[in-house]
């Protein structure tokens, strides 16, 4: 009787386990990234992948940052294990492979690149507002155009 009694209990903890674990999967996402409009086949596409306001505008750091071989113009990765939530990335196409976004004297950018939701920056980098996006649990893409 004592072994059916362990049995059950031990099925009845695992039926708890697999809720538990299908619970967990309603709350993860995942996201398809694919880059477009890279001129130039060589270098790396970098960006880095920002979970709130703050973080996107420097008080913060990202929570994945993103560095794809340059040898194609179109580029795909797949981000996965996030929460649902809003997101916004930063992206450039590093030509030079330095790591870093080239720029001129006066600090305009001399590489090619590219904010979520294809947002446009007037003097800086594309505001919050304009580059965030939703990702909802489970599968999820997104394309930014690298100018």
């Amino acid at each position: 009787m004592n072994q059916f009694k362990s049995i059950f209990t031990a099925i009845a903890m695992a039926g708890a386990t697999f809720s538990s674990v299908a619970i967990a999967q309603d709350t993860v996402a995942s996201l398809a990234l694919t880059f477009t409009g890279l001129e130039e086949q060589e270098g790396a596409v970098m960006g880095v992948l920002f979970d709130s306001e703050d973080a996107y505008n420097g008080k913060g750091a990202p929570i994945r940052q993103i560095m794809i071989t340059a040898d194609k113009a179109e580029l795909s990765t797949l981000l996965s294990g996030l929460k649902p939530g809003r997101y916004a990335i930063k992206s450039f196409h590093d030509l030079d492979g330095d790591h870093k976004m080239s720029s001129n004297p006066y600090g305009m950018p001399t590489e090619p690149f590219a904010f979520s939701n294809n947002a446009v920056g007037n003097m800086g980098p594309a505001k919050w507002a304009d580059a965030a996006f939703d990702v909802k649990a489970g599968a999820n893409t997104h394309s930014i155009t690298i100018k």
